[in-house]
C-alpha cells in the first residue's frame, strides 16, 4: 500500500543557456568535465540528470526535477557553481560567465527519448542552424511570448 505522506510527481525540463555574449568558450577539451561537475550539481539537489550536451557557446540539460526545489533556484545553482569550476580550473585565460537568463521547456514521460536524442545530437542540428535560431524555434514552439530584443546580449 502506497504511503499516505508521499509526494508522487513526472517533471521532466529541459534547461539552455549559453555563455555571456554567446562566446565559443566551452573547448572540447574540458567540457566532458564540465558536464560531469553539472551532473553532480543536478544529483546533490536529489533530481535526476538524464543527459547534457553542449556546444561552444551554450549547454542543454534534461533534468528529471524534484518538486523541493524551484526551476530557478536550481538554474541558479548550476551556473554560479559551473562558471567558478571553470575559473578555479583555469579551463580559460579570461573570465568564463554564463548569459543572465536561461529556457526552462518541459515535456512529458513520452517525449523525453526524443528530447534526449536531440540534445545528444547538438553537432549535427547546429550544422543546419544557429544557437539563436535553435532557441527562437524553442519559444516559439513552446508558444512562450518574446521580445527578441531582450534573448541575447550582443557584445557591443
Amino acid at each position: 500500500m502506497a504511503d499516505s505522506n508521499a509526494t508522487y510527481t513526472q517533471i521532466h525540463i529541459q534547461f539552455v543557456f549559453a555563455v555571456k555574449f554567446r562566446d565559443s568558450l566551452i573547448q572540447e577539451d574540458w567540457k566532458e568535465e564540465l558536464h560531469k561537475y553539472i551532473t553532480g550539481i543536478v544529483q546533490n539537489n536529489n533530481h535526476k540528470l538524464l543527459v547534457i550536451n553542449s556546444m561552444p557557446d551554450h549547454v542543454h540539460i534534461l533534468v528529471g526535477m524534484r518538486p523541493k526545489q524551484s526551476v530557478s533556484d536550481l538554474v541558479m545553482e548550476i551556473k554560479a557553481n559551473s562558471s567558478r569550476f571553470i575559473n578555479e580550473k583555469k579551463f580559460l585565460s579570461t573570465r568564463f560567465e554564463w548569459q543572465k537568463g536561461y529556457g526552462a521547456f518541459s515535456y512529458g514521460k513520452s517525449q523525453v527519448n526524443d528530447v534526449i536524442n536531440y540534445i545528444n545530437n547538438q553537432e549535427k542540428h547546429h550544422h543546419k542552424k544557429s544557437f539563436k535560431e535553435e532557441y527562437i524555434e524553442f519559444l516559439t514552439k513552446f508558444d512562450i511570448d518574446f521580445n527578441q530584443e531582450y534573448i541575447f546580449n550582443d557584445l557591443i
